[in-house]
C-alpha cells in the first residue's frame, strides 16, 4: 500500500483486528455545553447523547471489544439541580426499556458500577431487569458507571478488607493489589486498556483510579453528542500506535 493510499483511508480502514483493546471506557462529557451552543437546554443535549451512546456500543461491539464503560452519572452529579437530575432519571428510565430489545439482539450484555441504592426505585429496577434479562448474552459486555465515583469504590473496598481482618478472615499481611482488586466493583472484568474523553477536558474526573494504572489516555475536542463513529474509530487507531510498555523497556517487549 502507498503513503498516499494510506492517508486517504478512513480510520476503520485503518483498524488491525489483531490490535483490538479489550476493554475501552469512556468518560462521556459536553451534553451541557452541546445544548447550549444549539441554543437549547440541557436536556436536549443529554438526549442527543444518549444516540451517541446507542451508535459508539453497536461499533464497539461491531469490532470485537470486549467491555465497554461509560462514565454515565457520578456521585458528584447528585449535587446538580434537582429538575436535572430528575429529569436524567427519567431519561435512563426511557432509555434502558428502548434499548433493551437492542442489546439483545447484538448479543450485548449489561452491567452497572456504583452506589445503586442511591437511584430511585423505579430507576433501580429497571437496570437490574435489564441486566437479569441480558445475563446470558456472549457478546460486547457494556458497563454503566452509575451514582459512581472512584474514591467511593476504594472507600468501599477498603471498609470491606478491614472487615474481613478484624473478623480473621484474612491476614493484614495478605493484602496486596490482587486483594484490592477482589473488592473492587469491577472485579470480573480487566482494567482498561484505553479511556477516551470528550470535550476537551484533560482529567478523568474520579473515574476508575485504581484500574486506569496503565491505560491509554486519549483526548478529543469533540462534544459528546458530536462523537461520530469515525471519531471512535480515530481513536482505535491512536491506541494502536502506542507502545505500552508496563513499565519495561522498549527492548523488553520486542
Amino acid at each position: 500500500m502507498s503513503l498516499l493510499q494510506f492517508i486517504i483511508m478512513g480510520y476503520k480502514e485503518q483498524i488491525q483486528p489483531n490490535r483490538i483493546p479489550s476493554h475501552v471506557a469512556i468518560i462521556m462529557d459536553g451534553n451541557g455545553r452541546w445544548a447550549k451552543r444549539q441554543g437549547l437546554a440541557r436536556m436536549f443535549g443529554h438526549r442527543q447523547g444518549v444516540e451517541t451512546v446507542h451508535n459508539i456500543t453497536e461499533v464497539a461491539a461491531e469490532l470485537g471489544i470486549q467491555y465497554l464503560t461509560l462514565y454515565a452519572f457520578s456521585t458528584e452529579n447528585w449535587n446538580r439541580p434537582k429538575e436535572e437530575v430528575d429529569a436524567l432519571m427519567g431519561l435512563l428510565v426511557d432509555t434502558i426499556a428502548k434499548e433493551t430489545p437492542t442489546l439483545m439482539k447484538n448479543n450485548i450484555r449489561l452491567q452497572t458500577i456504583g452506589d445503586l441504592s442511591r437511584l430511585p426505585q423505579v430507576t433501580r429496577e429497571k437496570f437490574l431487569a435489564c441486566i437479569e434479562e441480558t445475563n446470558g448474552n456472549t457478546g460486547l459486555t457494556l458497563v454503566i458507571a452509575l451514582s459512581y465515583s472512584a474514591r467511593w469504590e476504594l472507600i468501599q473496598a477498603t471498609k470491606q478488607i478491614a472487615t474481613a481482618v478484624k473478623e480473621g478472615q484474612m491476614l493484614v499481611e495478605d493484602v496486596n493489589e490482587e486483594t484490592i482488586n477482589k473488592f473492587l466493583t469491577t472485579r470480573s472484568m480487566p482494567d482498561p486498556d484505553l479511556l477516551i474523553r470528550t470535550s476537551g477536558e484533560l482529567r478523568i474526573s474520579n473515574f476508575l483510579l485504581w484500574q486506569l494504572a496503565y491505560a491509554e489516555l486519549y483526548f478529543t475536542d469533540c462534544l459528546w453528542p458530536e462523537f461520530t463513529n469515525e471519531e471512535f474509530y480515530r481513536a482505535i487507531v491512536d491506541y494502536q500506535h502506542r507502545e505500552r510498555r508496563f513499565g519495561k523497556t522498549s527492548e523488553q517487549i520486542r
